[in-house]
């Protein structure tokens, strides 16, 4: 009885465990997919309210008697609800009604009424104290004069099925007829719309050689700081990873200096250069060699091996799972990197802009279509979610097998 009661409790922590963590998952994410799910929206349908989540197309259908099919709504028929297809809109419809009775009312189109004794010399009467012209309405066979008491604007709604039937209804307040459907030409149109194929490009070139290079530089310094001995080694390492501890914002000015000295302002090489440089990098391979043991080192030096040799066929195929964590780390920072590209690079060099600056430029160019925004915005976000989920695997791994020696 105590072993059964013990199992119910378990799986009742265990199932609110679960929810709750699913729960916030699912609150973590759905930002990300509304936005997803919004990129592929329409303008109108971007602005619906009340929002929704997936998008919706509105529904067409090709009718006897017209070139080009017609679009589907809703419209009350006899008290029910039918869908019926849009034929004319943007009609105008009058209200009118006898002027000693104007409870009594008719709707006609402005065209099928004549103003009464002419254009020229329309007859008009006083009613509440207000002068009103008359018109002449088609009541029944008989031309009977009437005042104008409203007028709006209808559209025409024909049955698919017999064109003949004939219904006027204001077409802003109908409900269109829609079905789930996206627009995968938003990402087309934005990418036209801000070359952003070229700053796809020059982003992916970027990150891929800043990548590269931190882990050149990161891997040759973490091994002489953590295998070769030379005098200030200790003192030297300290003060290359104090340099983590300096605000960015602090070294601006100083490096757009140099930037400028070198003649490196507007160009991509500003952008991969000052970066292959990494302490952290250092840091962070330094701990993960002094782990491996010197034996194995001591051994191949006996066998021959140079120091290259060692680090090239022995520590590197080894240390995969640190390489991972720092690759990922770098194309994460280089791929979003934004205030340094908008110092360094004038916003009119297209050629050589970014992703990060030509989304900039395009939340401008495309402030009333947010579905085009937001489609700009998942082409950024995706290839580093992608990296981020097939490098989180060896993150663990990574700090387990670094940890704190020295």
């Amino acid at each position: 009885m105590k072993i059964q009661s013990y199992r119910l409790l378990r799986f009742i922590s265990n199932f609110f465990l679960y929810f709750l963590l699913t729960f916030f998952a699912l609150v973590m994410i759905f930002p990300f997919l509304y936005m997803l799910a919004t990129s592929f929206k329409t303008p109108a349908d971007t602005f619906r309210y009340p929002p929704r989540m997936l998008p919706q197309n509105a529904v067409t259908l090709a009718v006897d008697g017209y070139d080009e099919p017609l679009p589907l709504y809703y419209v009350d028929v006899d008290g029910q609800q039918a869908e019926y297809a849009l034929a004319k809109s943007n009609i105008k419809i009058g209200t009118y009604a006898p002027a000693d009775n104007l409870t009594a009312t008719v709707d006609r189109r402005l065209t099928e009424v004549k103003p009464t004794g002419g254009a020229t010399n329309q007859q008009k009467v006083t009613v509440n104290g207000k002068e009103e012209k008359l018109f002449d309405v088609d009541l029944d066979g008989q031309i009977v004069p009437m005042i104008l008491v409203s007028q709006t604007t209808v559209g025409e709604f024909i049955d698919p099925k017999n064109p003949e039937t004939k219904i006027f209804q204001n077409v802003r307040l109908s409900e269109p007829v829609e079905s789930v459907g996206g627009h995968p030409e938003n990402y087309t149109e934005v990418i036209e719309l801000n070359n952003m194929a070229r700053a796809l490009t020059n982003t992916a070139l970027v990150t891929i050689l800043v990548v590269l290079g931190q882990l050149v530089t990161s891997v040759v310094g973490g091994y002489a700081f953590a295998r070769l001995k030379f005098p200030g080694r200790d003192t030297v390492f300290v003060f290359y990873l104090g340099t983590v501890m300096i605000p960015f914002v602090m070294l601006i000015v100083p490096l757009y200096q140099l930037m400028v000295l070198i003649g490196w302002t507007d160009r991509l090489a500003a952008l991969i250069i000052p970066w292959i440089f990494s302490a952290y990098g250092t840091f962070l391979m330094r701990q993960h060699f002094i782990t491996f043991p010197k034996e194995i080192e001591e051994a191949a030096l006996i066998d021959g091996a140079s120091r290259l040799q060692i680090l090239r066929k022995i520590l590197i195929p080894a240390s995969v799972p640190a390489l991972a964590t720092q690759a990922t780390f770098t194309f994460l920072y280089a791929w979003n990197s934004f205030f340094w590209p908008l110092v360094i690079i004038n916003v009119g060099n297209e050629k050589n802009h970014v992703l990060t600056l030509a989304l900039n430029v395009l939340r401008g160019r495309a402030s009333d279509t947010p579905n085009l925004i937001l489609a700009g915005a998942a082409i950024a976000i995706i290839p580093p979610l992608i990296v981020f989920i097939f490098g989180q695997r060896f993150f663990v791994e990574s700090v387990a097998s670094s940890g704190v020696k020295g």
